[in-house]
């Protein structure tokens, strides 16, 4: 199929007439925000929903690909952490003409990338604390405020996120996490759309371990 025909992750506005959704990953311009393929936000200025996040941290904020961010949502790096062992918590560092430099980073209270999987679906409104894991498939309700790591397919809501449940048993989980679809080449997920969509999970089942192993 034509290059013209296809999906392009590299396009700012993906939906036609719409200029309120947008595509992530053309949009970045901060090395320490990295975005998979065709994850999509429902909003603009996707770096304006990234906050305190300073340059010294060195922290990263890591998504997947096909990933659904609502509007409202905001990803919470490291620099909101301030220093609790000490007598104030006052962080002159970061300030102009006080008489301090950035404390060495193992004195500081980092808890480490964010890190969001593939096909994350992140309702209106949430809140994702620094240094968070969301594995592949995760569904979390709107207005959560995720401050703990999430298992890959589980459906998680709440102040703070817990895990529902699972999206699907054990075996499906694991047929999804081996066939990574979101790897796949452009024409090939347009293939697999019905299966991604077929809601029949006995028959995807069955799919899945054919196209795994022949």
């Amino acid at each position: 199929m034509e290059n013209n025909l296809l999906p392009d992750p590299n396009v700012v506005f993906p939906v036609p007439h719409i200029n309120t959704v947008t595509y992530v990953k053309p949009t970045i311009k901060n090395k320490n925000i990295i975005v998979g393929d065709f994850t999509y936000l429902s909003d603009v200025d996707f770096e304006n929903h990234v906050k305190h996040f300073y340059d010294f941290y060195g922290d990263k904020l890591i998504i997947g690909k096909f990933c659904q961010i609502a509007s409202g949502v905001e990803f919470i790096m490291n620099g909101v952490n301030h220093k609790m062992d000490c007598v104030s918590t006052f962080p002159f560092y970061i300030f102009e003409k006080w008489n301090e430099t950035v404390p060495p980073l193992d004195s500081m209270p980092l808890k480490g990338d964010t890190v969001i999987g593939n096909d994350v679906w992140i309702g209106q409104n949430v809140t994702v604390l620094p240094g968070v894991k969301i594995g592949d498939g995760v569904i979390i309700g709107m207005k959560s405020v995720v401050g703990s790591d999430i298992e890959p397919y589980s459906i998680s809501a709440g102040n703070p996120a817990k895990v529902i449940r699972k999206r699907f048993d054990d075996e499906l989980i694991a047929l999804l996490l081996q066939l990574k679809w979101w790897d796949k080449p452009i024409e090939e997920i347009n293939g697999l759309i019905p299966l991604l969509h077929d809601n029949d999970l006995n028959k995807v089942k069955q799919r899945i371990r054919e196209l795994l192993h022949g």
